[in-house]
């Protein structure tokens, strides 16, 4: 017997989505910083073993749009409620269950199997998390409950089991040796994106957006270049830094991460660009891929 399915991942920002899903995977597919609103399209990751394939889904974290963008991303999400044969909620142990609990009421009416996963438990004591999971049991009687902390790796068995077992019988939807269906030149913005996250503080992330101009790969050399895009003047001197400093180390930073990440030599160019409001540009968001054509 083979079983094959959509395991989609929601939650909101922060608990721990991309880190569940990397643990998952045993590679690093969604980029993971410790700043909210990382994830911004559905990243999709393959996992198959001689009896399986698990096909997961990467979601933004729950947000109140405040742009066009935002619009976009959330609409990743509510399509994670139309194609998923078992639904992953993240939760952790700080955030208080009643945030945004419009989506718990959803997830409530699925005639799907729901896993609630606690994670960042290294973060509480057993005596409260047993409290949390009687909680969460309380508003989702049908879920199983499973506490975790994917930064850690600890308990992520018990997750996977427990997502083979609830997977419907059917054939494999991918050949068994892919490991996404997303193409290198997305990595190559999501590594970099992920880098500036780190890297620089409040607005600049957000404002951000990274476009690949060139993928070209040889036999032992991949040559990339990348377009930074950024709504201001200002925001592009900080990006760049005085002489160019910091993005040469975010750069360099990101160049690294794409060498492990293809296994091979990466040369990297990186150019900066200002395109006011692009968050709210919707033919241009369009061509990112945030909105339907």
């Amino acid at each position: 017997m083979h079983r094959s399915g959509f395991v989609n991942i929601i939650g909101n920002p922060n608990v721990g989505k991309s880190t569940l899903m990397n643990a998952l995977m045993g590679e690093r597919l969604s980029v993971v910083t410790a700043k909210a609103q990382t994830t911004r399209h559905r990243i999709m990751g393959i996992v198959s073993g001689e009896d399986y394939q698990i096909v997961f889904s990467d979601t933004p974290g729950i947000i109140k749009p405040k742009y066009k963008m935002h619009k976009g991303m959330m609409d990743f999400v509510h399509t994670a409620f139309t194609d998923a044969d078992v639904m992953v909620y993240v939760s952790d142990v700080v955030e208080t269950i009643d945030k945004n609990v419009e989506y718990i009421e959803k997830i409530s009416h699925l005639d799907i199997p729901v896993l609630v996963v606690i994670n960042k438990i290294d973060l509480t004591t057993p005596e409260k998390l047993d409290v949390l999971s009687d909680i969460w049991k309380g508003f989702l009687p049908a879920a199983k409950v499973i506490p975790v902390s994917a930064k850690e790796k600890f308990n992520i068995d018990t997750v996977s089991m427990a997502i083979r077992s609830a997977l419907p019988e059917g054939p494999a939807y991918y050949p068994k040796d892919e490991m996404t269906n997303k193409p290198e030149r997305f990595f190559v913005s999501e590594i970099l994106r992920g880098k500036i996250f780190e890297n620089y503080d409040k607005e600049i992330p957000y404002c951000t957006e990274v476009v690949v101009e060139l993928f070209k790969e040889a036999q032992d050399i991949i040559r990339i270049q990348t377009l930074i895009f950024v709504e201001r003047d200002t925001q592009k001197a900080i990006l760049i830094g005085k002489k160019g400093a910091a993005l040469k180390k975010t750069a360099t930073e990101a160049r690294k991460e794409m060498e492990r990440f293809f296994r091979k030599k990466i040369f990297l160019e990186t150019f900066v660009k200002v395109r006011k409001d692009w968050r709210n540009d919707e033919n241009y968001l369009k061509n990112l891929g945030y909105l339907n054509n």
